[in-house]
């Protein structure tokens, strides 16, 4: 079947054949995945905490009906976020991880990890959903262990707004590409929002530990 093209409306979301496969969550939940393309030459593979940069387009599995375009929404933009914390519904976080840049990949996503029973906008509750996804670029996010440690320019185990918009400034002069600069704005806010439990205004190194680690 051919997808049908990029539809005019644009859906705000917090976001987004050769081998196919499962990926298994907590629940037992499943998504259905498939490679679709995978670069010659890999030397780096997503995992949770990255910050990354992807193309995706997302379908409604009952009649192929497109209802989000990254490739049309402000000009085409790809979008950046931090993967596996929640910045996109939990079937993207999982279909995303271990993905060279480069790499394109078709999932589709139950009810359960997509919108559920309640939908969301152009979205009806219950929903499947099918994503196409081309991964574009991997940063160390500003949430994995290693980052901290480069955030908390002090060393005082808490990182304050400054620290982070800093780090954040840094990582995205790397790729040298242009964006829209309310991106940073709106990942600097969600990062308080999700991390912040105390309101203090500060990430304490317990706070901001996703991973439970020891490091920090």
């Amino acid at each position: 079947m051919t997808m049908p093209s990029c539809p005019k409306f644009i859906l705000l979301l917090p976001v987004l054949g050769l081998l196919i496969g499962h990926i298994h969550c907590e629940d037992e939940e499943k998504i259905k995945l498939e490679v679709t393309h995978v670069p010659s030459v890999c030397t780096q593979k997503s995992k949770r905490g990255d910050l990354v940069n992807a193309h995706y387009d997302g379908y409604l599995a009952k009649d192929l009906s497109k209802f989000y375009c990254s490739r049309k929404e402000k000009d085409g933009h790809p979008k950046w976020f931090v993967l596996g914390v929640g910045q996109v519904i939990k079937g993207l976080d999982m279909a995303m991880l271990d993905m060279c840049p480069g790499e394109k990949r078709k999932v589709i996503i139950p009810p359960s990890l997509g919108y559920g029973k309640k939908g969301y906008d152009k979205i009806p509750p219950d929903a499947t959903l099918i994503f196409e996804i081309e991964l574009l670029a991997i940063s160390k996010g500003p949430r994995s262990v290693e980052a901290f440690h480069q955030i908390d320019l002090n060393s005082d185990q808490f990182l304050s707004k400054d620290e982070i918009s800093h780090y954040l400034t840094e990582e995205f002069k790397k790729d040298g590409k242009k964006r829209d600069p309310s991106v940073h704005g709106r990942i600097l806010t969600d990062i308080f929002q999700k991390n912040d439990h105390d309101s203090d205004g500060l990430i304490s190194a317990h706070e901001y530990n996703v991973y439970k680690h020891d490091e920090l």
